[in-house]
């Protein structure tokens, strides 16, 4: 076959392989595989691993004989051989400790004992020796390409979890014909293997069997054990500094074309200095961009006397994320009506607060009390077409046009944690010690709005703060040292602007 004919038969998925030419004489084999130092270490046990045995006991307490598939998720690529950095399912991360972007392709398993409690196997794929293919040619999980993985005994070390290698996972699911549940989203690979194994034993499960389970390791953390909320502290320490960034360069912004973009970037090169990134797309609106309630082009400029929006949080090592929103004057002073507007948002912030400390104190309520302060302020500037009471009734609701978001949604592991969960353990549930969620109402009143004052037009303003259920039922907000009433905001942008 002649070199024309070995280029036309090529294989799409092969022709990667044409933009460079890898060694592959036998010599070289042969040499790649010598003369290596002593590896060193292997990491210790990660803190994490105390609290898994808590969490497994919740994890598997529905399902007793029943075998639980938890994977990873597998990389995505991005384009042609390039993937997106990784991140674990959230289900995963959780019930393992693993964050920043380990361990593709990975899967816990929970197996069934005969005293009705269960084993915890992390199925995972470790490091291959110097002396393999896979050492130097493999660009996804080669140790040359991507660092050396671990091993077999480190991973059962750093985790604290029996680990056994991938490879042996289609016959450990398949043992004994046990029931299968998995977490169907993670990893459509896993998920087509179940529902193989499934159909080979004849063993018909509706898929609504799997979603309980992802219901269910969703439910499991709406409270937050000591470790987590360390973590979710730690976030909200992180975006802190992201935002000082952010007031640093709001001056370059204001003279870029594109300034929303260098608020977005200066919160970023943070996010990924002190975390693993982000926990979301940030919101860097500016002017009128700030009615725009998931405005993430930031395309847009930064013009002195407007203010920014900027919606944004720190997502560490862990995974955990914060979620903060700060509206800031971009020339370091609020104007007369933004303050006014301003005032009424954080009126609303600390009627939430007081609502969320009150005892038996149910998710609703919370936004119920943030509602009750928006709508007296449009009341009062009389922008209501209807009074306060008929606006805050069911079938009124005319003050959710200037603020259609809700006040609060669960936070951790993902930036709207929990979101599987049912309702009555979410949003009719009473506030318990662990939980963790947001306080962010707005009021945003957008340029071509007729409805309000033309002073306002073109204005939006959120203020957001992460809270913590204390062991006592009281609540925390962990954002309380991110300045955020009228004179601090502004005390603090010259601080850092002069500093």
């Amino acid at each position: 076959m002649t070199d024309k004919n070995i280029e036309k038969d090529q294989a799409l998925e092969n022709r990667g392989t044409n933009r460079s030419h890898r060694p592959d004489s036998s010599a070289f084999k042969s040499f790649i595989g010598t003369n290596w130092g002593e590896r060193p270490a292997g990491p210790a046990r990660q803190e994490v691993a105390d609290y898994l045995p808590a969490r497994h006991l919740q994890a598997v307490k529905p399902f007793a004989g029943e075998r639980l598939v938890v994977p990873a998720g597998p990389l995505k690529v991005r384009n042609n051989d390039c993937d997106y950095r990784f991140r674990a399912h959230s289900a995963f991360a959780h019930l393992t400790g693993l964050g920043a972007e380990l361990e593709p392709d990975a899967v816990l398993v929970f197996d069934p004992l005969a005293d009705g409690s269960h084993e915890a196997v992390f199925f995972f794929k470790p490091r291959a020796p110097r002396d393999s293919e896979e050492f130097y040619a493999d660009a996804r999980y080669g140790e040359f390409w991507v660092g050396a993985r671990l091993s077999l005994a480190e991973m059962e070390v750093f985790t604290g979890l029996k680990c056994a290698h991938i490879d042996t996972l289609p016959a450990r699911l398949a043992a004994d014909n046990t029931p299968l549940r998995v977490i169907r989203e993670a990893d459509p690979a896993i998920t087509s293997l179940v529902d193989q194994i499934r159909e080979d034993a004849k063993i018909s499960r509706p898929v609504a069997e799997d979603d309980a389970l992802l219901e269910h390791f969703s439910e499991i953390r709406l409270c937050k054990d000591a470790f987590e909320v360390k973590q979710m502290e730690l976030a909200v320490k992180a975006t802190h500094a992201g935002f000082d960034q952010i007031i640093k360069e709001l001056p370059r912004a204001i003279n870029h074309w594109r300034g929303e973009r260098v608020v977005e970037g200066a919160f970023g090169a943070r996010a990924r200095e002190e975390g693993n990134g982000l926990g979301y797309d940030t919101i860097a609106a500016s002017g009128n961009h700030a009615n725009t309630l998931h405005w993430i082009n930031n395309n847009g400029p930064v013009n002195a006397g407007d203010l920014i929006l900027v919606d944004a949080g720190v997502e560490v090592d862990s995974l955990y994320t914060a979620d903060i929103t700060r509206t800031l004057p971009v020339n370091g002073k609020f104007t007369e009506v933004q303050a006014k507007i301003y005032q009424a948002v954080l009126d609303a912030c600390e009627a939430a607060l007081v609502a969320a400390n009150r005892p038996g104190c149910r998710f609703r309520e919370v936004h119920e009390a943030a509602m009750e302060v928006i709508a007296t302020n449009l009341e009062k500037w009389g922008i209501l077409p209807v009074s306060k009471e008929e606006s805050l009734q069911p079938t009124g609701q005319q003050h959710r046009r200037w603020m259609p978001h809700g006040t609060s949604h669960h936070l951790g592991l993902d930036v709207h944690d929990c979101a599987q969960a049912r309702r009555e353990m979410y949003l009719d549930a009473v506030l318990e010690p662990g939980m963790c969620f947001t306080i962010e109402p707005g009021l945003y009143f957008r340029a071509d709005d007729l409805a309000v004052p033309e002073e306002f037009r073109g204005i939006g303003v959120r203020i957001e703060d992460d809270i913590i259920v204390n062991a006592d039922g009281s609540v925390t907000r962990i954002s309380e040292d991110i300045p955020r009433t009228i004179a601090d905001v502004e005390t603090w942008m010259a601080r850092v602007q002069n500093s």
